[in-house]
């Protein structure tokens, strides 16, 4: 009899691999939502975006940045954000060469 985990990584694998993903068992801990993309290319640099003028006082600019989409890479537009408490930091989101592929480091609010 499979046990739940054992499904969850057959669904995982039947899913994501099709897409150009990676499933794969870590000796590290795996970061919750991580998405390696094994195949070639790498991401590209990130785009130059003019940051236009704050909508409003107290916000931050969170850059773009580019997505998997399963195929391809495809550009996600910067945007400003109201952090979540005072003197809180943007960390922002990028991709990380590691192994035979990139993983994908979400941006979060330190």
């Amino acid at each position: 009899m499979k046990t739940f985990a054992h499904t969850l990584l057959s669904l995982l694998i039947a899913v994501c691999a099709p897409m150009g993903c990676v499933v794969h068992a870590a000796s590290e801990p795996v970061v919750e939502g991580e998405v390696v993309v094994a195949e070639p290319p790498p991401p590209p640099p990130p785009v130059v975006e003019p940051v236009p003028p704050p909508p409003s006082v107290g916000v931050v600019w969170v850059s773009g940045y580019h997505h998997w989409d399963g195929r391809r890479y495809v550009w996600v537009r910067g945007r400003y954000a109201h952090p979540p408490y005072a003197r809180a930091r943007y960390a922002p989101a990028h991709w990380e060469a590691r192994g035979h592929g990139h993983v994908w480091i979400n941006g979060r609010w330190n």
